[in-house]
């Protein structure tokens, strides 16, 4: 019973990328492509996870010259 439930909730849900239906193999995605979309995402700094530590000063640093790079584009 629980594993018919859990085929039709995978059913229901959408891709968190582009709300097609997502697929068993790249559950939550709907495919390798919108995958490796929300890991591009992830790497490139756009989902942050919230903190109250304060960054280390080379921390700093390195966010200051990638700003610095992003703008000179």
């Amino acid at each position: 019973m629980a594993e018919v439930h859990s085929i039709a909730r995978a059913r229901r849900s959408r891709c968190p990328i582009c709300q097609k239906p997502s697929v068993a193999d790249h559950r939550p995605f709907c495919s390798a492509r919108c995958k490796t979309i929300d890991l591009g995402r992830w790497l490139g700094g756009e989902y942050r996870v919230p903190t109250e530590e304060e960054p280390e000063e080379g921390d700093l640093e390195a966010v200051l010259r990638q700003r610095q790079a992003d703008e000179e584009r």
